[in-house]
């Protein structure tokens, strides 16, 4: 085949593949498999390969560099102008083509794994950061809700609960004992 730039769909099982030569002819069209994807572009000449930047782009993005082929990685919206007709694997991929003949169009750099593992990093500790403020938060709400006053709390080391006259805490937050539960 004589393919000057694809346009590859990805997705969980069943890639979508539009490829034209230099004159703009549509010269491919076809699903590719998981398991094909390789083999497909290991026969193909070197050429221009264009996805969406989504799950699983850098890697296949890698993978097809490995081969020989020059990536280049889309921002979905600046795809979906592109798009003819309602939206289907085919439809994106021939957009995705498209999309990567324009010479203004701007990509996406591929990341190395080494880039993926520390955004992914990043990313799992900025959402246990959250959850551990959402907590805080929460915990704090409650334990106003029972009369601690968060400035005497921290200020004074006490507990920040209100007592009844005999200096028992009151509320649900007291046992029997009148100690904290």
């Amino acid at each position: 085949m004589n393919l000057s730039r694809i346009g590859l769909d990805l997705a969980k099982q069943v890639f979508q593949v539009h490829g034209v030569d230099r004159h703009e002819h549509v010269v491919c069209r076809r699903q590719l498999k998981r398991a094909q994807v390789r083999d497909f572009f290991r026969q193909l000449p070197p050429c221009l390969v264009a996805m969406e930047a989504c799950g699983s782009a850098h890697y296949w993005a890698r993978e097809l560099r490995e081969l020989g082929h020059t990536v280049r990685l889309i921002a979905p919206q600046f795809v979906k102008p592109y798009v003819k007709g309602d939206k289907h694997d085919a439809h994106d991929a021939e957009a995705i083509c498209e999309a990567a003949s324009r010479p203004s169009m701007r990509y996406v750099p591929v990341k190395s794994a080494e880039q993926q593992a520390v955004q992914s990093m990043h990313r799992v500790r900025s959402r246990l950061v959250r959850a551990r403020t959402a907590l805080c938060n929460e915990v704090r709400g409650l334990l106003g809700e029972f009369g601690a006053d968060r400035d005497a709390t921290w200020a004074s080391g006490d507990d920040g609960l209100a007592r009844n006259g005999h200096g028992y805490r009151t509320g649900v937050l007291a046992g029997p004992d009148g100690r904290a539960v």
